[in-house]
């Protein structure tokens, strides 16, 4: 019984013409190899299994070639080709850096480097996975790399180019191998089958080389394993069974079952697929490869991007006249969240199935939430809503004119504030959080705010609150009879102003609701003390609207709000939060300057 020999080995190319999927690099070593122009030292770089330590070795084998073809290939019949070929060449020296990584075994090269080949012109040193060197093994080649002997070339083989030092890769010519295409794994595949007298069908081969990601030694290695399970007979259904590959006409009934909006078929054929053993994960990306692929067969010059045998792509074409392209996207989109989303989800099933749902919604033409095309969802400007309110409340109509010259009080201020109140109970929450409608996220106790025209426009105000902010006042210039209150009434009335405030202003606002105003003997003048000279200046910036605000409702309009700076006899109440953010202000300007600039507020 003969030894057997797997398909990568037997069927390795021998010279550059048969190397599969490469040919820019093949030629570019073949022109060099005609005109005598050989660098020292070449880096081949690139995915696994593409052909790089397997052109390392033809390219040793042609330049010591001692009669070398017209077309630049080995003559495999002198003495150079006949040992290399029976593997006792002297002139090719192959190590593997993974588990010959040390200095002591770069030192034996560099031993060998210096004796001259016995037949042929050069010595090759041929250095797989280069990456895995320890950094005092690189340093101990890296001036035998730069200046080796006349004979000597050195060509260094690595999957991973980023991990070797810059030093290295100035001193070679980088070549970077290629992953290889579907379309010739699938033509190589099928060249070896008929050398083995196997029976394929091309749908089989496609898969083979889609499992194989690229590199050849793996669709050849997939290849033996398919092969000895059908026993030279390789179908599409046993291949699918050997490799536990889904099959790509689950993909095509899904599709039908979304656009006939066939939910039950869905999931029960969900359950199938689950029951198979395939995972949820591995479902909803084959899924979303589908519409991928039918989305570029709406097109006829995308439809060559589908990497697939002939009969599929016509599947392919055949089904995307059914599907509208914005439902493509949107299941796409459905197919992405649910592959970002399915790792942290406790309940993975129910996941896919709400997919499924939404996907199927789609279809319908419904738009879906979170799909990124349903109706777009605009927070509502609340601060130019309380401008146009605020607007109105000073409008007085001709009608209300005559009831103020004629000394009656109007009452309006309760309608407005409902009016207020109602509308913005009906604005649209965003992304249903009614938390932050108007202060935004709040962040270790400071608020961003969502407007920054609103920020500027409050800074530029001269009393330091804008008029969209600012508690409408009811009748400003209405007349009526001074009435006297008392401090349990002002004192309400303040607490009023300072909750109509927005949530722009929660740290005036609060300051405003602690406050312990003192009605002075006139009874018409009330007094605030400040604790300090910058909450001092921060309150006479609201002396003007607090006033116009408590006048109508003191039904006094002599009330007059003052403020006092705290006395060192005065008793002193403990600083709150607001206060010592202040006086840390006092002391480090730039921590105020900083609030500004990111529109941050004390929550």
């Amino acid at each position: 019984m003969e030894n057997y020999i797997v398909s990568a080995r037997k069927y390795r190319p021998v010279n550059f013409s048969s190397v599969i999927g490469q040919s820019s690099l093949t030629v570019t070593l073949m022109n060099a190899i005609r005109n005598g122009k050989l660098a020292h030292a070449y880096l081949f770089c690139g995915p696994r299994g593409v052909g790089k330590t397997t052109c390392a070795r033809i390219f040793a084998k042609t330049i010591n070639c001692l009669s070398p073809k017209e077309n630049g290939d080995a003559c495999n019949e002198c003495e150079s080709c006949k040992a290399f070929d029976e593997q006792r060449s002297f002139n090719i020296y192959e190590i593997d850096a993974a588990s010959n990584n040390g200095i002591d075994e770069i030192r034996v090269l560099i031993d060998q480097v210096r004796i001259p080949p016995q037949v042929g012109k050069y010595k090759v040193f041929i250095i797989d996975e280069v990456h895995m060197l320890s950094t005092g093994a690189f340093n101990a080649f890296l001036k035998t790399l730069e200046e080796p002997p006349r004979h000597a070339i050195f060509i260094l083989a690595t999957t991973e180019k980023h991990k070797l030092l810059p030093t290295i890769i100035s001193r070679c010519q980088i070549y970077d191998f290629n992953r290889m295409k579907v379309d010739d794994i699938v033509a190589h595949l099928a060249n070896v089958a008929a050398k083995e007298g196997y029976k394929c069908e091309p749908a089989a081969l496609n898969v083979i080389a889609q499992k194989a990601d690229g590199g050849m030694r793996d669709a050849l290695s997939i290849f033996d394993q398919v092969a000895s399970f059908c026993e030279g007979n390789i179908t599409y259904q046993r291949t699918i069974e050997t490799l536990n590959v889904l099959d790509s006409d689950y993909f095509f009934k899904f599709t039908d079952y979304f656009l006939d909006n066939k939910l039950t078929e869905c999931m029960l054929t969900l359950n199938e697929i689950l029951e198979k053993g395939f995972q949820g994960q591995h479902f909803i990306n084959g899924l979303a490869s589908h519409l991928r692929n039918l989305l570029v067969s709406k097109d006829p010059q995308t439809v060559k991007l589908i990497e697939a045998s002939d009969d599929i792509r016509a599947r392919y074409q055949q089904q995307a006249q059914r599907c509208q392209q914005k439902f493509l996207y949107t299941a796409i989109k459905i197919c992405s969240d649910c592959d970002l989303s399915y790792k942290n989800s406790n309940n993975k099933r129910l996941l896919v199935e709400l997919s499924l749902i939404q996907i199927t919604q789609a279809a319908q033409g419904e738009d879906v939430p979170g799909s990124g095309h349903g109706p777009r969802k605009i927070l509502a400007p609340i601060f130019a809503q309380m401008r146009k309110l605020s607007t109105a409340d000073n409008a007085v109509p001709s009608a209300d004119k005559a009831q103020a010259s004629s000394g009656a009080v109007p009452q309006t201020t309760t309608a407005t504030n409902e009016t207020k109140t109602e509308h913005v109970k009906t604005m649209p929450p965003d992304n249903d959080s009614t938390k932050n409608t108007s202060t935004g996220r709040v962040l270790r106790g400071l608020s961003f705010l969502h407007s920054k025209a609103d920020k500027e426009e409050k800074s530029n105000n001269g009393s330091g609150i804008s008029d969209v902010s600012r508690p409408a006042a009811a009748a400003t210039h209405a007349t009526y009879e001074d009435q006297p209150f008392d401090i349990t009434h002002l004192m309400t009335t303040l607490r009023e102003f300072a909750s109509q405030l927005p949530q722009s202003e929660t740290a005036m606002a609060k300051r405003i609701d602690a406050l312990e105003p003192m009605i002075l003997d006139d009874k018409v003048t009330f007094e605030v003390i400040a604790d300090n000279p910058t909450v001092e200046q921060q309150l006479n910036k609201y002396v003007a609207d607090i006033q116009q605000f408590i006048r109508p409702r003191l039904q006094n309009h002599k009330a007059t709000m003052t403020v006092r700076l705290r006395e060192q006899n005065d008793r002193k109440k403990a600083f709150n939060k607001y206060e010592q953010f202040e006086m840390m202000c006092q002391q480090n300007p730039m921590l105020n300057k900083m609030k500004d600039l990111l529109y941050l507020e004390l929550e």
